[in-house]
């Protein structure tokens, strides 16, 4: 039996466009164990990211400083290829790499317009455990 020729042609879908803005927002996650940075437009929509395990580092050395200024430079690089020059800067969570991450923006050459600390606070938190018996 003759087998059907493949097309080669791709189907319709979305094409990656080239984007380019001049400002936007840098959230930083700074968990205990690892830190994820991402940039944003103003609107929200993601633009680029980088995180201490995507910048190499593998266990308890994702949760370092050094490691969050990587990631946070690797991110903030990308998208001042496609222009960005000054942004807000947003953090949230209680890990270590928070100050190193917003020091590394600044450093890159960024323009940091503001910082904001979302960091999420319980209003009395679920049931703690039960008592312990030994």
């Amino acid at each position: 039996m003759a087998q059907k020729p493949r097309s080669t042609r791709r189907k319709g879908g979305a094409r990656k466009t080239k984007r380019t803005l001049s400002s936007g927002q840098v959230h930083i996650y700074a968990t205990f164990n690892n830190t994820i940075v991402t940039v944003t437009d103003k609107q929200g929509n993601t633009v680029c990211w980088g995180s201490a395990g995507s910048s190499g580092f593998k266990g308890s050395r994702k949760s370092t400083p050094f490691a969050a200024r990587l990631a946070a430079e690797e991110a903030v690089k990308k998208a001042q290829a496609m222009g960005l020059q000054e942004a807000d800067v947003f953090i949230k969570g209680p890990g270590p790499g928070r100050e190193a991450a917003v020091r590394a923006v600044q450093s890159v050459g960024l323009k940091v317009t503001s910082i904001t600390d979302e960091t999420p606070v319980p209003h009395n938190g679920c049931r703690p455990p039960k008592k312990r018996r030994v």
